[in-house]
């Protein structure tokens, strides 16, 4: 749709989907770049993403201390508070489309920008076709976020990094922990990833670098259960009883069960199965197997909010992608969705943003090349640690207060 050059009007800024330990970088990089906009007329920040929308609850961030803004830099999860909300087709249902559009005519918003993954980028991609539909001027903008790296057309996503580097550190500190005894031990660790294994072969870091995982599953390939029992007997004779295992929460048989027992517990906002329980199931079924101490470890929430781990190229990546979506609002674009586009000839790492359309990434999958996995299906090879390894470099500066992190603390004044 073709647009004027100069669009003026208030913008809505909005976070959805699960938190990472950078999510506010973005928010502070799209909020300070529409600070900054002539034509931007008021930066509103919408409450738990669209529903602040839907029931009319948006921060005023012009009425923010900016010296405060600038601590969102080091604050985990989603300080502008999230949601998991599933938009109907409009063609179906366009009660929630018509209210949105009743609260952009409302503040006089031209610019919604929406922070997510997956299913974020899919309600961003149907305002966006609505607005164009009914007519009404306003550039809508997709910013990346998921630490399941799993967004399609982009490198990665921001989030991922940091997750990554919060994973490979864990892991090496189980490792070591793991084998301080001299009797058996089999330990278990369960990783976030529920399609993709991004987040579970991240582990591989830590052996990479001597102390690490053993034996790493993502669920890419089918995985059987025998062919388990094979590999951890393997390294259990070899290794005078000493296991670690990393495995991805979503690894499947091929008939495509989760091998989760706790697949059918629930369901999110979107229909997705809620998992947990795998690392503890498997090892009780190691311990009948072998006799040996078993542990099983959920790194769960602390593997997306560990901020005290985050990586520096993440961080700076993050504030980037937002303030990138909001200069290219600004200068005319819309319909899209910030994109990361990498190079690492050579070992030297080059990033650089670039747009794609919200119809080409809105609901597509991105999962770890079958390439990368190894033959026997039971870690990552070196491809994958050279894609990897440049994203978690850097440890950004942390305020803190009397040694705890300094988080920003903000007014959240409500619009009227």
């Amino acid at each position: 749709m073709a647009l004027e050059k100069v669009l003026k009007g208030a913008c809505i800024i909005g976070q959805s989907g699960g938190p990472t330990a950078v999510i506010n970088a973005s928010a502070y990089g799209a909020i300070r770049a529409g600070l900054d906009a002539e034509c931007i007329t008021k930066v509103y920040g919408a409450a738990h993403g669209i529903k602040g929308v839907l029931d009319d609850k948006l921060y005023i961030m012009d009425e923010e201390d900016p010296e405060e803004l600038k601590y969102l830099l080091n604050t985990p999860s989603s300080e502008l508070g999230s949601c998991r909300y599933k938009m109907k087709d409009p063609d179906v249902d366009d009660t929630d489309y018509r209210r949105i559009l009743e609260i952009f005519k409302k503040y006089d918003v031209r610019y919604f920008f929406y922070n997510g993954g997956n299913d974020s980028m899919d309600t961003c991609n149907k305002i966006s076709k609505y607005c164009q539909k009914v007519g009404y001027a306003c550039r809508v903008m997709g910013i990346p976020k998921t630490i399941d790296n799993d967004l399609y057309g982009t490198d990665h996503c921001p989030g991922f990094a940091s997750a990554a580097k919060y994973i490979a550190t864990s892991c090496m500190e189980v490792a070591k922990d793991a084998t301080v005894y001299d009797n058996p031990q089999i330990t278990v660790v369960e990783i976030m990833g529920r399609h993709a294994g991004w987040l579970a072969g991240a582990a591989a870091l830590a052996t990479a670098f001597g102390s690490g995982p053993d034996l790493v599953y993502l669920p890419e390939v089918d995985f059987d259960l025998e062919r388990f029992y094979a590999d951890v007997d393997k390294v259990y004779k070899a290794n005078d009883g000493k296991v670690l295992i990393a495995v991805s929460e979503g690894i499947h048989y091929a008939d495509g069960r989760f091998v989760s027992e706790a697949e059918t517990s629930a369901t999110d906002g979107f229909g997705h199965a809620q998992l947990g329980g795998l690392a503890v199931k498997l090892a009780e079924a190691l311990k009948k197997r072998t006799g040996a101490k078993v542990r099983g470890i959920e790194l769960s929430l602390l593997q997306r909010c560990g901020a005290h781990l985050a990586s520096g190229t993440d961080l700076a990546e993050a504030e980037l992608a937002g303030r990138c979506a909001v200069e290219s609002a600004v200068a005319g674009k819309t319909d899209c969705m910030v994109a990361f586009k990498c190079s690492r000839n050579g070992g030297a790492y080059r990033c650089e943003t670039e747009l794609l359309p919200l119809s080409e990434v809105a609901n597509y999958e991105k999962k770890v090349p079958l390439e990368w996995i190894n033959a026997a299906h039971n870690g990552v090879t070196q491809d994958f640690i050279d894609y990897a390894l440049p994203l978690i470099q850097g440890a950004p500066e942390r305020p803190t207060e009397m040694s705890l992190p300094r988080y920003a603390k903000l007014k959240k004044v409500l619009a009227k």
